[in-house]
């Protein structure tokens, strides 16, 4: 990742206030939620190049995958930007999510719930999966949690990038934001699911097509991050 430095102070306090703040769910009945009493559960699935079956190769389709999801790569910088401090770890950080909508622009945060790299069996099949997921904070226009995870079934050397989405709308205080969430918000969020969805499928294929010219913007020439020495 490209290391840019935060330099705009109101940022920088938005995002180390993040630290102070809980989650706007409970999380302890996620396990429980049904759809009937408002939340949406989404699932994606984005098939990405193939390899050899067996466990996953150097540098093939599941690790370049999983490279680019730990920097956030697959989101495109167009809806959503990512604000976090790049040296600590994908399983400790909090991270303030610029949201973009037609020249706007609103600050969310969001809590990694942490990672998870396991060898498991489905339907008789084995797969290994390396994910995150990160869990909405106290002032999102929403609650709940987005899982992100890469898969490589071991019997074909099939590859997927998957998003499951948890979610319902949360109290918005400012009446204008909230009538353009209702209006708007679920439209953006299959929008963002979509497009990270195709964007995983063209930034893994261009990385493991040398010599190919890609048109895809890297998140990491825009994503806003600080090292902790200048804090």
């Amino acid at each position: 990742m490209a290391e840019a430095t935060l330099r705009d102070p109101r940022a920088r306090r938005a995002l180390d206030a993040l630290h102070a703040k809980p989650l706007n769910f409970d999380l302890a009945r996620m396990a429980e939620v049904p759809a009937a009493r408002g939340w949406r559960i989404d699932d994606y699935r984005q098939p990405l190049p193939p390899e050899p079956s067996g466990p996953p190769v150097s540098d093939g389709s599941w690790e370049t995958a999983r490279r680019l999801m730990r920097d956030y790569e697959f989101a495109d910088p167009e809806i959503v930007r990512a604000i976090y401090y790049d040296e600590r770890p994908l399983e400790q950080r909090d991270m303030l999510l610029e949201l973009r909508f037609h020249g706007l622009r609103f600050h969310v945060g969001v809590r990694i719930g942490g990672t998870h790299d396991e060898t498991a069996t489905i339907d008789g099949r084995t797969v290994r999966v390396w994910g995150w997921n990160y869990r909405t904070l106290q002032g999102h226009f929403e609650m709940g949690q987005m899982d992100y995870d890469v898969c490589k079934w071991l019997d074909t050397g099939d590859v997927e990038f998957r998003i499951h989405a948890v979610s319902r709308p949360a109290a918005i205080r400012n009446p204008l934001i909230r009538l353009g969430f209702h209006l708007f918000g679920r439209r953006e969020q299959l929008r963002f699911a979509r497009r990270a969805c195709e964007r995983m499928a063209r930034l893994v294929t261009d990385e493991l097509s040398p010599g190919d010219s890609s048109t895809v913007q890297r998140a990491a020439d825009t994503v806003t991050v600080a090292p902790a020495t200048e804090r």
